[in-house]
């Protein structure tokens, strides 16, 4: 699907806020609202726009430690791999993953309540995984950035 520059508004001011209505975003991207339901339709409809979600505030549910858990799988057999991307669709704690180039394989995103919960998720689970040839954590201690807005500067037509 090819981009306009109205398309471009659509998105960005979706990206920021995600709660306006069709009037709200029609007026903010100088469209009366039928045009600009269709326009955002054909964005839904393309995949563009994958999904709507409300982003929750980890520290406020109480989810006060985040980690990055860099994961290595042994290098022999295929099914490996496959269970591993399975398995990690039934971990809640795991909210990104990311298949890797360089010394690992998987990087993880996760959050725990407390160091306590991560020890549980490490021993009784990642570690007991077949396949499992090596992890490393890194624990966040201060988060400078964090956001979901993907850059769309290079689209403008």
């Amino acid at each position: 699907m090819e981009l306009d520059r109205t398309d471009i508004k659509i998105l960005n001011e979706l990206q920021l806020h995600g709660r306006l209505s069709n009037v709200e975003l029609a007026e903010i991207i100088a469209l009366s609202p039928s045009p600009c339901l269709r326009r955002l339709k054909q964005l839904e409809d393309s995949g563009v726009i994958r999904k709507y979600v409300a982003l929750l505030d980890p520290l406020l549910i109480g989810l006060g430690l985040q980690a990055f858990i860099r994961v290595s799988l042994e290098k022999r057999g295929h099914s490996h791999l496959q269970e591993f991307v399975t398995a990690i669709q039934e971990w809640p704690e795991v909210v990104n993953c990311y298949a890797m180039t360089g010394e690992m394989d998987y990087l993880l995103q996760v959050y725990f309540e407390d160091m306590t919960h991560f020890s549980k998720f490490v021993m009784g689970q990642l570690l007991q995984h077949p396949g499992i040839a090596d992890i490393k954590s890194s624990f966040v201690l201060k988060e400078f950035k964090n956001t979901t807005h993907l850059p769309l500067n290079h689209l403008n037509p």
